[in-house]
């Protein structure tokens, strides 16, 4: 059990996944809802075009076909603007969708704004996660403090075998 919230009341970890509209890249909004009944990956993620969220954003990006043929939509979340998005994904030629979660409540919804340490020092942060949602719109896998090398396989399988 997290201590996420879902309308004020405390969610299953397998439970629904937490709807959202978010403005997204390219100035657009994306809804959570609204994309069923494909899956759909949801990944949170620290900050634009820092070492280890532009490796998962690429690896996303080059696998983003096998995502399609299996059914499925990714989209990346963090607490970077739109304008930020936008020029990550032309730096990097990204071509999954990236939404801006800059107010915190999806991430906190989602369970992933957490206390982190970095030499020696805490702060708030986003938690590197990833949430597998099926086409009802309900939790069908999570991975927390995620290691980024091998992590966009291991989804990719989840989805597959979804």
């Amino acid at each position: 059990m997290t201590t996420a919230l879902i309308q004020g009341q405390p969610f299953s970890e397998m439970g629904p996944a937490p709807d959202f509209t978010l403005p997204r890249d390219g100035g657009e909004s994306i809804t959570l809802s609204a994309l069923r009944p494909q899956k759909v990956v949801v990944y949170f993620y620290p900050k634009d075009d820092t070492t280890g969220c532009t490796l998962e954003a690429q690896e996303f990006t080059a696998r983003l076909a096998d995502f399609t043929a299996a059914g499925a939509t990714v989209i990346g979340i963090s607490k970077d603007s739109v304008k930020s998005h936008d020029k990550f994904c032309k730096k990097y030629g990204l071509s999954i969708i990236l939404a801006s979660d800059e107010n915190g409540t999806t991430c906190e919804d989602y369970g992933v704004w957490a206390e982190k340490s970095m030499y020696g020092k805490t702060y708030m942060g986003i938690e590197r996660s990833t949430f597998l949602v099926d086409g009802s719109g309900n939790l069908a896998r999570i991975w927390r403090k995620v290691s980024v090398k091998g992590h966009v396989d291991e989804v990719l399988a989840a989805v597959q075998g979804l």
